[in-house]
């Protein structure tokens, strides 16, 4: 099988079963260049993948953060201009269109949570293993950072976020101690936070589940991008664009990013008539039909090549009519 290069900081995950559910919908656009959104750009890994197996591919790369952009600019600089960079959230993908004068798209990809390149860059601040800065904007010019809501949220909110973002069953307590050790001195770099996660969090529970970290590290950096609601306002701004025959593939890789992707893709596959009649009526269809059979796994094979494969879930629909056909 081929494999994705990692020479540019990440390996992409399925970057090949991508391709495979992507590709029906652009060998079958006949009105002429099919156009992909991939509206997670990051370093470019599915962006290639996609460019190199389909040679009249217009892409169009999304991504907020500036060094991503100029990371996948070199890695795609040979596809000339078939390629489009757009520093915006994937939930301005319609304002980006416009921009360029598009109505319409033929695919898109959301590569959902932070990039590994993000990651293993320390100074960013997402990773719990090395002392940085409390940063965590996937953008460096939003306001919002990590430190900022530890130091200026109340108990509540901060409560709120760590239970609602990171699941995490001692959020209470965790927002008693940063409120407690914040004002003896502001939170400014993630050591300090790691070692109050240590103390709050029960030793027995520390002994399962993952780093003791991660899940208050996951709901700040939700938090601080407002990844969830971004989601929620993305899905349904590709699936207007979509032509018809056209798809849309997400990859999730935590519970509440698929969550939301499940029931974003379950209106759409849903009739509208009313319940009970012994047919459908006319123009009640569903406007999508589902290409994945509930959530894909990354294989075996894939999960012990790269690791950060093991928890994706990927989700794909197909637009099979619009409203104004009924």
């Amino acid at each position: 099988m081929d494999r994705v290069s990692g020479a540019h900081g990440h390996v992409p995950v399925m970057a090949y079963r991508i391709r495979e559910l992507l590709a029906p919908a652009i060998l079958a656009d006949s009105d002429g260049p099919a156009v992909h959104v991939d509206a997670t750009l990051g370093a470019g890994g599915h962006a290639e993948v996609m460019l190199t197996s389909f040679p009249e591919l217009r892409l169009i790369g999304v991504d907020r953060d500036a060094s991503a952009l100029d990371i996948a600019r070199e890695r795609l600089s040979h596809f000339g201009d078939r390629v489009t960079l757009v520093q915006a959230r994937y939930d301005e993908i319609p304002e980006a269109l416009d921009s360029l004068g598009l109505s319409e798209i033929t695919t898109a990809l959301f590569d959902l949570g932070v990039s590994s390149m993000q990651l293993d860059r320390a100074e960013r601040g997402f990773a719990y293993a090395v002392d940085a800065p409390l940063d965590m904007r996937m953008n460096a010019d939003d306001p919002l950072t990590a430190a900022e809501i530890l130091n200026t949220y109340s108990h509540g909110e901060i409560a709120r976020v760590l239970s609602e973002y990171g699941e995490e069953r001692f959020a209470g307590r965790i927002a008693s101690a940063i409120v407690r050790e914040r004002e003896r001195e502001p939170f400014t770099t993630s050591g300090r936070l790691v070692e109050l996660l240590y103390a709050s969090i029960p030793a027995a529970a520390r002994r399962t589940g993952g780093h003791p970290a991660k899940r208050t590290f996951q709901a700040l950096r939700i938090e601080v991008n407002d990844e969830l609601g971004s989601l929620r306002r993305a899905i349904p701004a590709a699936a207007e664009a979509l032509s018809v025959g056209g798809r849309i593939a997400v990859m999730s890789y935590q519970s509440l990013e698929d969550r939301i992707v499940k029931r974003e893709f379950a209106e759409r596959l849903r009739s509208t008539s009313p319940p009970g009649l012994p047919v459908e009526l006319p123009g009640t269809e569903p406007e999508f039909r589902a290409v994945t059979r509930g959530a894909e796994l990354a294989s075996p094979e894939e999960v012990e090549q790269n690791p950060r494969s093991a928890p994706v879930r990927v989700r794909v629909v197909e637009r099979t009519r619009r409203r104004s056909q009924a």
